[in-house]
Formats: structure tokens, C-alpha cells, sequence
């Protein structure tokens, strides 16, 4: 059964238009879903979906969205307990501190207070695109927290990835604000986009998904910590050097880890999958037909390859 969303107290200053909020909760009331705040650090709150009942696995979004983008995953997830997370500043959560100088620690941090707010102590953690890098830094600086690790597209900063175009293009410095102040976000933009990391015949099929993206591209909120983000993880010439994920890294993970990996994924393809997979000392490569975001093709795969992983 879905519930109301409960209202937001915060200390923060700067909140999400009502505009946005109503088009989550639109979304979200009509979805089988489960949907609350968690109280993180001095008052920060965190938005979180939750759905199902067995052993917990935390998803997080990517850049420019919010859990909605695994809304219909988590309704298919079986003999688990899904619980999505708004990454500060995205969907309805409160933005937090993430200064680009130390963003890898902070992101382990803001982690840390969010899995304490959810009373796990263990738990299986995933994500897509830059959630999937937030999942991968948390893994490897706590792996005694983590007894899975769900990693559901080309990861950024992964050897071997790069980002997209248009994604460069936005963290270059002045160019950024540029775009967000004359490219008003509307469904066929959302779509364009899409179809540039291959999902532009997959996301037409999922229009709650496109009207959540076209609200967070329209709240300045979740569009400056967009921005942000993009400008911590990617200069002029790719993925920021500082920030990329060694070799050595991955050989030292020790979490099982599975991987789900688009075959025409523009941020990384199969031969970097593959070298990735081998890397990673416990690892289970799935390759599937799609682009960045494979489990909008392949709903039903993805949830049984999640599920069979965590449970």
C-alpha cells in the first residue's frame, strides 16, 4: 500500500519548490511504495522509498535525477527490502556539504549518517551511474557494513569510463549556468538526453520517469547540486584524475559484487566491463541489450539479478 508523503521538517534554508514536491508525491502516492524522512546529522532530512520485506539492499540515483529513476525497480525486487535514497540536494532530501576539495570522504560520510539513520549496521548497497560511484567508495572505506555491493551501469570514474558529451559540456565552468538558465527542461529535452547515453527508446516508456526529470531540471535546488557534482567529478579533459578509481582499488575489495552493465554503454563498453569484472575479486558480470541505464529495458532481468544477489 502507498501512503501520503509526510511533510518535510528541515533546517535547511534553501528547500524544493512546491511545484516539485507535488509532482513527486503525485508519483509516489499511486505506487506500491513505502515513503518517509530520516533524520541525518543536525537535522538534515533524507527522503527515502521503501518496498518489500527480507534482507535490506539501499539503492542510490544518479546525477540529475532522483529515486524515482528506480521506482519501478524497486516494485519488482522479491524476498528483499528495497529502499531508495534522494542523494542530498536530489528529489526531496535536504542538500548537504560535499566540498569538492575532499568529496570522495564526504560522500563516505554523508553515507555513513544515512545507514545509521536506517538502523543498518549491514546491509547490500548499489547504485546507478554516480550512485553506483557513492556505493563503490562506501564499500571500499567500510566494507564491514557492506555484504553486497550492486553496481548497475558503467560506473563513473571506474578504469577505463569516460563521460558523456553533453555532460562535459554542462561542467564546463560558466557554460553550465548558461545551459540551466536559457534550456528550459520539457520531455523532449528529456528524452534527447536520454537517447544520448542510448536510452531514448527505453524512457518513453516510462512517463512518471520522464515528468520527474523535467521537475528536477526545474528546481534550482536539485539543479545547482546537479551542477556541482558534475564540476567535482569531470574537468575539461574527462574524469578529474584525483577522483579516479585505481586498479589496486578494485583488487582490494573484498565485498561480492555484482554487475550489471549496458552493452552500448557510452560511459564505458563491454571491454571495459569485462576488465572491471576481473579486477574485482568476487565479482558477476551480466551483460544486457541497453545503454546507461539498463534496467529500464530489462526490468524484470535486472530485479531478478538483484534479488537472487542480496537475498
Amino acid at each position: 500500500m502507498s501512503r501520503s508523503l509526510p511533510p518535510q521538517t528541515s533546517v535547511s534554508t534553501t528547500t524544493h519548490p512546491d511545484e516539485v514536491r507535488a509532482v513527486y508525491r503525485r508519483i509516489l502516492e499511486k505506487a506500491p511504495v513505502r515513503t518517509r524522512y530520516i533524520e541525518v546529522g543536525s537535522g538534515r532530512q533524507v527522503h527515502v522509498i521503501e518496498a518489500g520485506e527480507g534482507p535490506p539492499v539501499v539503492l542510490l540515483h544518479g546525477s540529475g535525477t532522483s529515486s524515482i529513476s528506480l521506482l519501478l525497480l524497486l516494485e519488482r525486487l522479491h524476498g528483499v527490502r528495497g529502499i531508495a535514497v534522494d542523494r542530498p540536494g536530489f528529489g526531496l532530501s535536504d542538500p548537504a556539504e560535499l566540498p569538492r576539495e575532499r568529496y570522495r570522504d564526504a560522500v563516505v560520510g554523508c553515507m555513513e549518517g544515512v545507514l545509521d539513520a536506517l538502523g543498518l549496521a549491514e546491509t547490500a548497497l548499489g547504485g546507478g551511474s554516480m550512485g553506483g560511484t557513492w556505493a563503490l567508495w562506501y564499500a571500499l572505506a567500510r566494507p564491514e557494513r557492506i555484504r553486497r555491493l550492486v553496481l548497475l551501469d558503467a560506473v563513473p570514474l571506474l578504469p577505463g569510463t569516460r563521460p558523456p558529451p553533453p555532460l562535459r559540456v554542462m561542467a564546463t565552468p560558466k557554460v553550465g549556468e548558461f545551459l540551466q538558465r536559457v534550456a528550459k527542461p520539457s520531455p523532449k529535452m528529456v528524452v534527447r538526453m536520454m537517447a544520448s547515453v542510448g536510452e531514448g527508446d527505453t524512457i518513453v516508456n516510462d512517463p512518471d520517469l520522464i515528468e520527474s526529470l523535467v521537475a528536477t531540471g526545474n528546481d534550482p535546488v536539485a539543479s545547482e547540486v546537479n551542477l556541482a557534482e558534475l564540476r567535482a567529478i569531470i574537468s575539461p579533459f574527462g574524469f578529474r584524475r584525483a577522483l579516479r578509481l585505481q586498479p589496486e582499488e578494485l583488487r582490494q575489495l573484498s565485498v561480492p559484487t555484482l554487475l550489471v552493465w549496458g552493452d552500448h554503454d557510452p560511459v564505458g563498453g563491454v571491454k571495459v566491463a569485462e576488465t572491471i569484472a576481473d579486477l574485482i575479486p568476487n565479482a558477476q558480470l551480466e551483460i544486457l541489450p541497453a545503454g546507461h541505464v539498463p534496467w529500464l529495458g530489462n526490468l524484470d532481468r535486472t530485479a531478478e539479478l538483484v534479488s537472487t544477489f542480496v537475498r
